[in-house]
């Protein structure tokens, strides 16, 4: 284990959490848009984990609300701005002590999610994010849109390592725990994605201490990503050197 002043990071793979204490502890946060041919795989996988299942919905056109709903999720609405509008609807209502945020596309494997909560419940960590530098991604290869996103992941990775001393490998992954108070704590800002590294640079800022674990990236089930990289780098590139330095 890697150490710098309060500051955790971590590049092996965690024993996994009880399963009793999941189910007690843990809501598991989906946001979705237009996810129905997704949402009817995922929210099954993710019932062995937890009862609390909490899809923030951009009001979908597809049928993912009906589908979620007889999948037993709680279901509430973001305003439509983004992913990162979703996750802080969520954050102001989960009532468990941890959120584990996955996405709907299927891109995540909820058998991951023991593993995932671990150093929070063994107390050595406040924040863990999901790696695909560790674990393997099948989006991050293969054409020049995945390559930049790689590489723009990798700078933005290595800026934040720059400023806080730590050794992160993945600053981007979608798939992560958080304590609940510590999520609140943030005053996150970002309606997109960007949502995702603010959480990260936030957390590491106020002194809370940041963990990750291998997680496997597989490509979506169904559909396409609503991520256009050439249409939005510049927004990731000024939160992070917003949140770095300036907010």
């Amino acid at each position: 284990m890697a150490k710098k002043k309060i500051f955790i990071t971590q590049i092996m793979r965690y024993p996994k959490a009880k399963l009793a204490d999941i189910k007690k502890k843990v809501t598991v946060v989906v946001p979705t848009k237009n996810e129905a041919k997704n949402v009817g795989v995922i929210l099954p996988m993710i019932k062995k984990y937890t009862d609390d299942i909490l899809v923030v919905d951009a009001h979908s056109k597809d049928g993912t609300v009906i589908i979620c709903k007889q999948a037993g999720a709680r279901i509430i609405y973001d305003h439509g701005q983004g992913k990162g509008d979703a996750l802080r609807c969520a954050i102001k209502v989960v009532k468990r002590p941890v959120i584990v945020f996955i996405d709907a596309d299927g891109s995540h494997d909820p058998d991951d999610i023991p593993q995932l909560v671990y150093p929070i419940f063994s107390g050595q960590a406040d924040h863990v994010t999901g790696s695909r530098m560790l674990g393997g991604s099948d989006e991050l290869h293969g054409d020049s849109n995945r390559y930049f996103r790689m590489i723009g992941g990798e700078t933005i990775t290595w800026l934040i390592n720059q400023r806080f001393h730590t050794q992160l490998t993945d600053s981007q992954d979608g798939f992560r725990a958080i304590k609940t108070n510590v999520a609140r704590r943030l005053n996150l800002q970002e309606n997109v994605t960007t949502i995702e590294q603010e959480m990260i640079i936030k957390t590491l800022r106020k002194g809370y201490r940041v963990a990750e674990v291998p997680t496997h990236e597989y490509e979506r089930e169904h559909g396409h990503s609503h991520i256009h990289l050439h249409q939005v780098w510049h927004r990731y590139l000024f939160s992070c050197l917003k949140y770095l330095f300036f907010d």
